[in-house]
């Protein structure tokens, strides 16, 4: 089990990501392409984000939920896109502000913690990330770590959901025979093992002096862009292998 972040914090966390998502999509323009996306425009990440928002209050309240593509088409014809970011958002932290600590429900990620903070947790790293496209898209390149505004910590709890949840679920890493490579993040004091058998893959959460077969470092910061594939500066003991992440682990 995670440990469980302040609800607080992480909603103000929730706010700031949809803000910096916001400005930066509108310093862009609609129209313009997001290199960390490719194949999108920032009218597509903003239409996704308000989906995904969406999605997640209706889990939360236990509503009937709208087809994705239903909820794309209503993006598509709203003369105002941000607008319609904005009150999806608006909607979210709403139920989210509303819905009891112990209230039951499903979650699709292993290892998560009770409904309402799994939910909170993956909706903060859910904007966050698509803000740092929206950013990416006003750049024209990858953010750079020291353009983040997550803090350490943050940075380094969405390391963790990103280990534990998303790529144990999916692995498209392989490797035979057992490959350890463990990640620091070198500012947080956190650190995960990853453990790759053939089509198995297991995380742990260790010290940063747990045998390795190869390392990948660098600051909370570098390493969230590094694992959700959003830009560099972590570094590996094993080039090739940060270079295959880089190539194949995608989360959009």
């Amino acid at each position: 089990m995670i440990e469980v972040q302040d609800f607080r914090a992480m909603g103000e966390a929730l706010g700031d990501a949809g803000a910096v998502l916001r400005t930066n999509a509108a310093s862009a323009g609609l129209n313009a392409a997001v290199p960390t996306c490719p194949g999108w425009s920032v009218a597509d990440l903003v239409a996704h984000t308000g989906q995904v928002h969406r999605w997640a209050a209706d889990r939360l309240e236990h509503r009937p939920e709208r087809p994705e593509a239903e909820v794309l088409a209503e993006a598509a014809l709203v003369p105002d896109l941000l607008g319609w970011l904005d009150d999806g958002l608006v909607d979210l932290l709403n139920v989210l502000a509303t819905t009891p600590a112990d209230a039951e429900g499903e979650f699709f990620l292993p290892g998560a913690p009770a409904m309402r903070d799994a939910w909170l947790r993956r909706m903060v790293h859910e904007t966050s990330v698509h803000a740092l496209d929206a950013m990416a898209a006003r750049l024209g390149r990858e953010v750079a770590a020291s353009e983040v505004w997550l803090a350490p910590g943050l940075a380094a709890d969405g390391v963790d959901e990103f280990l534990t949840g998303f790529w144990v679920r999916d692995a498209p890493l392989r490797a035979t025979p057992t490959r350890r490579v463990r990640m620091d993040a070198t500012d947080a004091g956190r650190s995960w093992l990853l453990s790759i058998a053939g089509d198995r893959a297991a995380v742990t959460r260790v010290g940063a002096d747990e045998p390795a077969d190869a390392t990948v470092s660098g600051t909370a910061r570098e390493l969230y862009l590094g694992v959700w594939n959003r830009g560099g500066g972590a570094t590996s003991t094993d080039p090739g292998w940060w270079d295959a992440w880089r190539a194949h682990v995608r989360v959009l």
